[in-house]
């Protein structure tokens, strides 16, 4: 057997550790080597998590020995987990915040608690943008995170740490969520797959029912469509207590991706929807890229439809989305104030993040409930587009530009303001998704002229992972990404 695990996905390292082809302290001695190796280039892992990764390491040999773990999907595969909001007792936690700079968790949240009975092994903490506030991973206070493809780019935030670490072969798959593309965005930067799932598929317990009215999500990004598959089984299910109730699966998602998808009405849109970014539209390789996935679709017997976008057109977008992300930030910063005792003040934070708290803080409640209506009205249009034209997915691109390079959104006194524009328009196709509730997948199935890949995003009915996985793991049969490797690889 290679002495080079980077080959293998999560499912497969979980069995070849189950049958004993492999000891787990074998495998964690070798995921911390490649770290050592990669990590100097790209920044991506903030918190080391040894000592920790070797107990459970040896806890999980101790399970096989005594034949206590045979249904553990992933026994002892090495994990990574995002520093934020899933939280691991007894390590540093900073959500990407001076403040937070020598906090340390007191509890699992349920995510980690389901993580962990699934055999994972963590053995450290990726870096994000402070309280996962941009589509770039840049925090002032652990610096800058690369892109293994090309290190002058971004691999995309909020989950940009995570994703670079398993594009670079690190681990199988990581920790991610997404409060506006932030599963899905840094998945596309990075030739990953990304799946944000339905609202209330994964739980944000104990600490959180509901976060920004909905719009939070819990999830990975991996290199394989199974491994996401097999990860969103052990984790997914209502916590006691939890807002939102969603209807039962039929089968588990494992078996989904085994199954063929039948033919799908797939619709599909190349430029953005009226009334959301009226200036702007998407790089004409974005644009080139789904009209080539859309083909693809339509040779592997789908039914694929060129919608025209106006049909989701909503006015002002980001005024429906802002009180929603603005409301979030401001409840983060009260939250922390509680836990640490004392009110954060502007030398605290980021000066972004203070504008977004100053920003809630000075709303009003009429204004915030409008912006719920909008977003409930829209979601609703949506829903009918489905129903009404017997759409099953719509195909867009995942981002409306290819991977942006470093500090491409730092603000200038030449352009005050112009930095949010550029970021709105980066992540224009992914963030009403997560004001609809809908399941949404980056796909890696395009690559830029320059080498940067672009993803490429299906969303599907609401609570209907299923056919999303189904079609991913079909697409990834017909046009296989898994061995593309990044100019820094492990």
């Amino acid at each position: 057997m290679t002495s080079d695990f980077s080959q293998y996905d999560g499912v497969a390292l979980g069995k070849m550790v189950r049958s004993g082809d492999l000891d787990p302290l074998d495998l964690l001695r070798w995921t911390l080597s490649a770290i050592d190796r990669v990590n100097p280039a790209l920044n991506a892992v903030i918190h080391r998590m040894d000592e920790e990764a070797h107990r459970v390491a040896n806890h999980w040999r101790d399970e096989l020995a005594a034949g206590r773990a045979d249904n553990v999907p992933f026994c002892g595969v090495p994990f990574l987990l995002k520093d934020l909001l899933a939280e691991y007792a007894g390590t540093p936690f900073n959500e990407g915040c001076r403040a937070l700079r020598d906090n340390v968790s007191q509890i699992d949240t349920e995510l980690v608690v389901r993580m962990k009975a699934a055999g994972l092994v963590v053995c450290g903490k990726t870096n994000t943008p402070e309280f996962g506030g941009s589509p770039v991973t840049e925090p002032e206070l652990h610096g800058v995170t690369r892109n293994p493809w090309n290190l002058e780019h971004t691999p995309g935030g909020s989950s940009g740490g995570s994703a670079a670490m398993v594009a670079a072969g690190v681990v199988p798959m990581a920790h991610a969520n997404d409060g506006g593309g932030s599963i899905r965005i840094p998945a596309a930067c990075c030739g990953l797959f990304g799946m944000k799932p339905t609202r209330g598929r994964n739980p944000l317990g104990p600490l959180f029912g509901d976060l920004g009215g909905g719009i939070i999500y819990e999830h990975v990004v991996s290199r394989t469509v199974r491994d996401s598959a097999a990860m969103l089984d052990a984790t997914a299910g209502p916590e006691v207590g939890e807002p939102y109730g969603l209807p039962p699966v039929v089968r588990p998602y494992s078996e989904e991706v085994l199954r063929e998808p039948g033919k799908l009405r797939i619709g599909f849109i190349n430029r953005l929807p009226f009334g959301w970014h009226e200036t702007t539209k998407p790089h004409e390789e974005c644009v080139a890229g789904v009209e080539a996935t859309a083909k693809q679709c339509a040779a592997l017997g789908h039914e694929v439809v060129d919608v025209d976008a106006d049909t989701f057109a909503q006015p002002d977008m980001p005024a429906v989305f802002g009180p929603r992300f603005g409301g979030f930030t401001a409840h983060v910063m009260r939250y922390w104030a509680r836990v640490l005792g004392r009110e954060l003040t502007r030398e605290d934070v980021e000066d972004a993040t203070w504008d977004w708290y100053q920003g809630a803080l000075n709303s009003n409640p009429a204004e915030y409930l409008e912006a719920v209506e909008i977003a409930q009205g829209f979601s609703r249009r949506v829903a009918r587009w489905y129903e009404d034209g017997g759409f099953d997915v719509l195909l867009t691109p995942t981002l409306a530009v290819p991977p942006v390079r470093i500090g491409a959104f730092a603000p200038s006194d030449d352009a005050p303001g112009q930095w949010l524009l550029d970021i709105l328009n980066f992540v224009a196709f992914t963030y009403a998704y997560n004001l609809t509730g809908q399941p949404a997948m980056s796909v890696p199935l395009v690559q830029s002229s320059g080498g940067l890949p672009i993803g490429m995003q299906f969303v599907g009915r609401f609570s209907d992972e299923a056919t999303l996985f189904r079609l991913a793991a079909q697409l990834e049969q017909a046009h296989p990404w898994i061995g593309r490797l990044p100019t820094v690889h492990c």
